[in-house]
């Protein structure tokens, strides 16, 4: 059973930075893919990035391009996203997420953590 813990949300002022990660357990990760979305009241869960966990492809959505990274520590299993010059339509529920298929971890992944709270103020 994969297993996906997050941490790192918080209050952070505009303009401000933080960095989320994601412990992942419960399997060999060495095949699968991870990614990160959020959901923000009221509004549709939203892709944020994406990464393999060979790191040889990444990919961030359009709408954070420029200022979130996506990165991964295999030796500690974990996937972090790197948030810089946070806004306020950035305050939502991120969610670390997982799948052994690329195509599905970017869309409707298989497995999920519990989500990590982010608050951007003005």
């Amino acid at each position: 059973q994969v297993q996906l813990a997050e941490s790192g949300g918080g209050l952070v002022q505009a303009g401000g930075s933080l960095r989320l990660s994601c412990t992942a357990s419960g399997r060999t990760f060495s095949s699968y893919a991870m990614a990160w979305f959020r959901q923000a009241p009221e509004k549709e869960r939203e892709f944020v990035a994406a990464i393999s966990w060979t790191a040889g492809t990444i990919y961030h959505a359009d709408s954070v391009k420029g200022r979130f990274t996506i990165s991964l520590d295999n030796a500690k299993i974990t996937v972090y996203l790197q948030m810089n010059n946070l806004k306020p339509e950035d305050t939502a529920v991120y969610y670390c997420a997982a799948d052994l298929m690329w195509r599905r971890v970017t869309r409707n992944p298989t497995y999920w953590g519990q989500g990590t709270q982010v608050t951007v103020s003005s």
